[in-house]
C-alpha cells in the first residue's frame, strides 16, 4: 500500500477545476471515454506490431451506473497501468500540468482560464467536477505487473493499493457528488454518450435495449416470419462513420443514409455533398452537405459537428470556420483540432485557421466542378444554394474570386446566366447615355408585374432578385462590376430607368403643372408621397408610383442587418409620378367641377396604389364603391 500527496504546493486545484470547467461539466464523460479509447487503440497497435502476444478478445468499452451506490463506472480492456505508471501519469505528469496551469491562471479572466485548462492535460481530472471520490482499478497488459487501485477524494491526498483483478484494462469508478446527482439518471448518461461518443472507433456499451428478432424456421398464424422481442446490449456508437471510409467505396445512397443518421429529424434531402480527405499540410477528413437553405438563416446554423479523432468537440463552429460555411451541414474531423473545452482557444489556433481556409477552397472546387460538368443539374438547385453562395461572396473576397465563375443570375423568363454571360446578354440594349450598364431587377414578380411588362415592351431584360441577401448582394456587384448599376423596375418611370439621349417633350406647361399638382397632393399622404411630373408616352400609365432606389435599398438592407439600422425606422417614401402627356391628365386639368376633378384624380391615385399592393382596408373599400359608381 502506498499513501502520498500529489505534488502540488497549492491545494485548491480541484475547486479551480470545478469552478472554471463547471459551465461544461458534462465533458467529464467525454474525457474518460476518450482515455479508454486511447488505451484500447494502443493495445491494438502493440498487438499488430507483435509486442502483445495475448488474445485481444472483446474490446468493448462498458459504461454503467448504480443509482443506490451513486457511482458511474467506465471499464475498458486496453493496455491498463502498473503501479509505477499510475504514479507517473496520474500523480506526477497530470498534476505538473495542473501546477503550471495555476501559475498561468494567476490574474487571468475566466475565459482565459478555460482556454488554458484543456492545454495542460487535465482531462482525467475533469471527473472531479462531478465526483467527490474517484477510484482507478487497473491491470497492465504486461503479465508480471500486479493490478492496483488508486483512490483520491478531490484533495491532493491519494492512496495506491494492490487488488485482485482478473482482466487487463482499467475501471474508473466515480462516486458522484450531491450537486451532480443528475448524472445518475439513465437518460442523462445516454444523451451524453450519444452526443460525445456517437462515432468513436471502439464499441461503447451502455445498458440494454429491446429489439425484435426473427425466429429461424418459424412462422406466425398468418404465415409471416415469427419475431420475438429480445434484450440486447445497447451499443452507442457507429465505429466506422462514413467520413473514415474512402469516397471510392461509397455510393450516393450511403451519403444520404449518413445524413439521416446525423440529422434524424430532418425531412429534407441534402442537395449534394463534399467528402474531404486531406493528409497534407494537416490531417482533415469529413463530409459536408449542402442543405436547402430556408429563408431564416439562423435556423440553419450549428449543424456542422466538429470532431477530433472521432471524439465530438463542438457543434458551434462560428468563428472556427468562415461564417458562411456555418450554413453547411455535416462533420469535420481533424487530430490537428485540439480536443479542448474552450471555443476561444479553437478560434485562435493557427491549425484551425488553415483548415478553415482549406475547406473554403474545397467548397469552391466542388461547386465549380458541378457547374462545369453538370450545369443543368446546377441550375435546378441554384435557387436553393443561392443564399449560401451569395453569403460567401459577400463575406469572403477569396470565395468571391472563385464564385464569379459559377454564380448565376436568373431572369423573369427563368433563364440562368453567369455574371459574364449576363453582361454580354444586356450590354447592347441596357447601356445608358453615360455608357453605364444598367441591370434591371424585380424582388417580387407578382407585385411588380405591370412595371416588368413596361420594361419588357422596351426590350429590356429583368432579373429576379428576391432572396433574403439580394439587397446586400446587389451592392457588392455594383462595387465589383465596372461601370454598372442595379435599378429595381419600379424605382422610376420606364424612360428614366435607363436614361437614353432622346427625351419626350411635355404637353403641359409649367403653369399647368403647378395648377394640377395640388389636386393630386390633396388625395395622397404628403408624409409618404411626393408628386412629380414626368414626360412619358401617351400610351403609358397616367399615374405611377415609384420608390427611389437608394432609400428603398438601404431600408431592405437594414431589415436584415448590415449597418444603417436607423434606416429601418424611417417611413417608406414614394414618388407619385404624373404622366404629363397622358390625355386623362389633360382632361382633369380642364375639368371645371372641383368635386369631379378631385374624384378622377383620387381614382388614378388609387389605381396606382393598387398596382403596388399599397391600397388596403377602408381605402380599398372606398375605391371599389367609387369604381362601381364610375362604371354606372
Amino acid at each position: 500500500m502506498q499513501k502520498g500527496k500529489i505534488n502540488v504546493q497549492t491545494e485548491n486545484i480541484f475547486p479551480i477545476i470545478k469552478k472554471f470547467l463547471y459551465s461544461d461539466h458534462e465533458i467529464f464523460l467525454r474525457e474518460l471515454i476518450s482515455n479508454a479509447v486511447d488505451a484500447t487503440q494502443k493495445l491494438k497497435t502493440l498487438s499488430s506490431l507483435g509486442k502483445f502476444k495475448g488474445e485481444l478478445g472483446d474490446l468493448t468499452i462498458k459504461v454503467s451506473f448504480d443509482k443506490k451506490k451513486k457511482t458511474i463506472t467506465i471499464s475498458d480492456r486496453g493496455i491498463g497501468m502498473s503501479a509505477e505508471e499510475v504514479d507517473k501519469y496520474i500523480n506526477q505528469i497530470a498534476f505538473s500540468g495542473a501546477e503550471e496551469f495555476l501559475e498561468k491562471y494567476k490574474g487571468k479572466s475566466e475565459a482565459d482560464a478555460n482556454a488554458l485548462i484543456g492545454h495542460f492535460g487535465l482531462g482525467f481530472y475533469s471527473s472531479f467536477m462531478v465526483a467527490k471520490q474517484v477510484e482507478i482499478h487497473t491491470k497492465s497488459y504486461i503479465e508480471e505487473e500486479k493490478p492496483v487501485k488508486w483512490v483520491c477524494d478531490g484533495s491532493p491526498e491519494f492512496e495506491i493499493t494492490e487488488i485482485k483483478k482478473k482482466d487487463r484494462g482499467t475501471d474508473i469508478i466515480l462516486h458522484i457528488a450531491e450537486d451532480s446527482e443528475e448524472f445518475l439518471e439513465e437518460y442523462k448518461i445516454l444523451n451524453l454518450l450519444k452526443k460525445y461518443c456517437k462515432f468513436l472507433p471502439i464499441p461503447i456499451e451502455f445498458g440494454v435495449e429491446k429489439k425484435w428478432e426473427k425466429v429461424e424456421g418459424e412462422k406466425d398464424k398468418d404465415g409471416n416470419d415469427k419475431t420475438i422481442e429480445v434484450e440486447k446490449p445497447r451499443i452507442i456508437n457507429n465505429t466506422k462513420p462514413l467520413w473514415t471510409l474512402k469516397p471510392s467505396e461509397l455510393k450516393d445512397e450511403d451519403y444520404t443514409n449518413f445524413y439521416r443518421e446525423l440529422y434524424p429529424y430532418s425531412f429534407e434531402e441534402p442537395l449534394f455533398n463534399i467528402h474531404l480527405n486531406v493528409d497534407y499540410p494537416f490531417n482533415l477528413t469529413g463530409i459536408l452537405y449542402f442543405p436547402k437553405v430556408k429563408k431564416n438563416l439562423e435556423v440553419q446554423k450549428d449543424k456542422i459537428q466538429l470532431y477530433c479523432n472521432q471524439v465530438f468537440v463542438t457543434d458551434s463552429v462560428e468563428g472556427i470556420v468562415p461564417d458562411f460555411l456555418t450554413l453547411l451541414h455535416g462533420v469535420l474531423d481533424s487530430p490537428d483540432i485540439p480536443l479542448n473545452v474552450s471555443r476561444s482557444y479553437l478560434q485562435s489556433d493557427a491549425n484551425v485557421k488553415k483548415i478553415s481556409n482549406h475547406i473554403t477552397k474545397k467548397v469552391a472546387d466542388k461547386l465549380e466542378e458541378i457547374f462545369k460538368n453538370k450545369r443543368e443539374e446546377f441550375e435546378t438547385k441554384w435557387d436553393d444554394i443561392k443564399v449560401f453562395i451569395e453569403y460567401g461572396m459577400i463575406s469572403e473576397d477569396k470565395f468571391y474570386e472563385r464564385a464569379e465563375k459559377f454564380c448565376l443570375l436568373k431572369n423573369t423568363e427563368n433563364k440562368y446566366f453567369t455574371l459574364e454571360e449576363y453582361k454580354n446578354h444586356i450590354k447592347d440594349n441596357q447601356t445608358d447615355k453615360e455608357k453605364k450598364l444598367v441591370y434591371l431587377y424585380t424582388n417580387n414578380v407578382e407585385d411588380q408585374h405591370s412595371y416588368i411588362q413596361l420594361a419588357k415592351e422596351k426590350g429590356y431584360d429583368i432579373l429576379v432578385m428576391d432572396g433574403i441577401l439580394d439587397s446586400h448582394f446587389i451592392n457588392l456587384l455594383e462595387r465589383k462590376l465596372e461601370n454598372t448599376s442595379f435599378v429595381r423596375v419600379d424605382a422610376d418611370t420606364i424612360d428614366k430607368l435607363i436614361k437614353k439621349d432622346d427625351e419626350i417633350p411635355s404637353k403641359l406647361t409649367d403653369d399647368e403643372k403647378n395648377k394640377i399638382k395640388p389636386v393630386f397632393e390633396k388625395n395622397i399622404d404628403a408624409s409618404k408621397f411626393t408628386v412629380v411630373f414626368e414626360n412619358m408616352s401617351e400610351t403609358e400609365q397616367p399615374v405611377m408610383i415609384t420608390q427611389p432606389e437608394f432609400m428603398r435599398r438601404m431600408k431592405d438592407m437594414s431589415a436584415i442587418g448590415g449597418g444603417m439600422s436607423y434606416m429601418g425606422a424611417m417611413p417608406d417614401m414614394y414618388n407619385l409620378v404624373v404622366n404629363s402627356n397622358h390625355p386623362i391628365i389633360y382632361h382633369i386639368l380642364n375639368e371645371t367641377n372641383e368635386e369631379t376633378q378631385s374624384k378622377l384624380a383620387k381614382q388614378l391615385v388609387d389605381l396606382a396604389l393598387l398596382s403596388q399592393n399599397l391600397l388596403k382596408g377602408e381605402a380599398l373599400t372606398e375605391f371599389i364603391k367609387r369604381s362601381v359608381e364610375i362604371i354606372k
